[in-house]
């Protein structure tokens, strides 16, 4: 029986490497559209739990997970021996970047060689981490083909963007499109069987560098574009114009524009990393990313211009940094969710304990998070524990907070993602 024969019946072994905010919920729907899935992590934890049928992504209910588990669809293990009896296998790791701003594709160079070992005639391998165009036809094919194994005859190997909005209830991965682009037309044919089994559009692209620049592109427009809307801001409060009031009045035109806003700086696994990808490859070719490095730059600046504010709305109370009494509201990057990535609540939190600031957070979503050398505890936002802090910053809006309490009881609040829209106070300022 052909590959392409086991897919459409139902009979191919898929495998899934890296159970996070990607795998899992991949994993997960192959296994409810009727596949024997097999997921591999190193982390014995997240094992354990999926063992038990519980779930640890907000986004996959443990219903669904107990589900798959009770039924003999998933399985989850630490032991790369397992690829040897896969028919497919995709990769989910995490693609961080270096302090260096290069890119760190270490876990994918390890998941593959623990791929290779396992290789097999007939077998699919498609990537779907973050990375730089040309990795999979520059790194992992290589690897792959070392020996008598040929691309497209032998085995199949293709690119395919991960796109995971943590907390969208409306979009997730069977109705997310998937964009896929294989080395060869038997590859990209391969890839597209599987993906149709349980996802309900895929898109496919004449190439792998196609299909991996298509998620830069993606990540590097939300970046540029809140880059843009950051730096509008920062020259509004100069000028003394409300740029929420700006946007949403340009946000009336029926055509030509898409309104952006601004925060206190990016988050999350992919935008503010995704673009840096792409400008370290464009270097290679001696091309210099101006505009994406530049969006960086604006966007890495807003915790500190977020500090500044709360430090000049102190200085209104006669009241410096050092001593007053901080408290957080929001660490997750984004609302309602428990991801705390590259959250720009960690950077504002150090550079205010840096300038003696007396700290606490909120955080309906977040059970614990740590910043090195910073003691910020986790409380809850009580009319006290309002009313004690010199001022509070509203970081991350979750829908959860009772506004108008924080309004209320607060004496100064750091408004940095408008969440309190409608609400005329004194005691609000925006970013």
């Amino acid at each position: 029986m052909t590959l392409l024969e086991k897919i459409e019946t139902k009979q191919a072994r898929l495998g899934v490497i890296g159970l996070g905010y990607v795998g899992l919920p991949l994993a997960v729907e192959f296994a409810r559209a009727g596949f024997h899935v097999t997921g591999i992590d190193t982390n014995r934890e997240k094992i354990d739990l999926l063992r038990s049928g519980r779930s640890y992504v907000r986004d996959v209910p443990d219903e669904q997970v107990g589900a798959v588990v009770e039924q003999g669809h998933l399985e989850a293990t630490t032991d790369f021996t397992a690829l040897a009896e896969l028919d497919t296998v995709n990769i989910c790791v995490p693609t961080p970047l270096r302090k260096t701003r290069d890119p760190d594709i270490s876990f994918i160079h390890a998941a593959v060689q623990e791929i290779r070992k396992h290789l097999h005639a007939g077998q699919l391998v498609i990537l779907e981490s973050t990375t730089y165009p040309g990795t999979t036809d520059e790194v992992i094919l290589p690897i792959l083909s070392d020996g008598d194994f040929r691309v497209g005859k032998d085995f199949f190997l293709a690119f395919s963007p991960e796109r995971v909005d943590p907390g969208n209830e409306q979009f997730q991965t069977r109705n997310i499109p998937k964009v896929v682009g294989g080395v060869t037309p038997a590859c990209t044919r391969h890839a597209l069987a599987l993906y149709r089994s349980s996802v309900d559009h895929v898109v496919p692209v004449s190439s792998t560098r196609v299909a991996e620049m298509v998620k830069l592109l993606e990540n590097t427009f939300r970046s540029v574009n809140i880059g843009l809307v950051n730096e509008l801001a920062c020259m509004s409060h100069t000028l003394g114009i409300n740029v929420w009031e700006v946007i949403d009045a340009a946000a009336t035109k029926p055509f030509g524009f898409m309104p952006f806003y601004p925060g206190p700086g990016l988050g999350g696994h992919c935008i503010p990393i995704d673009p840096f990808y792409l400008s370290w490859k464009a270097r290679q070719f001696g091309f210099e990313a101006r505009f994406i490095e530049l969006a960086g730059q604006v966007n890495g600046f807003m915790p500190h211009f977020v500090t500044d504010r709360i430090a000049d709305v102190l200085n209104e109370q006669e009241k410096s940094v050092r001593g007053s009494k901080i408290l957080i509201l929001g660490i997750s990057y984004k609302a309602d969710i428990d991801d705390i990535r590259e959250s720009p609540a960690l950077d504002i939190i150090t550079l205010l304990a840096r300038k003696g600031a007396i700290l606490s957070a909120a955080d309906p979503n977040v059970e614990r998070f740590d910043v090195p050398g910073v003691d910020c505890p986790l409380v809850e936002p009580t009319p006290k524990a309002l009313r004690d802090a010199d001022c509070v910053v509203i970081v991350t809006a979750h829908t959860t907070f009772d506004y108008r309490t924080v309004v209320k009881e607060s004496r100064a609040i750091v408004d940095t993602r408008n969440a309190l829209k409608g609400i005329t106070a004194a005691n609000i300022h925006l970013l």
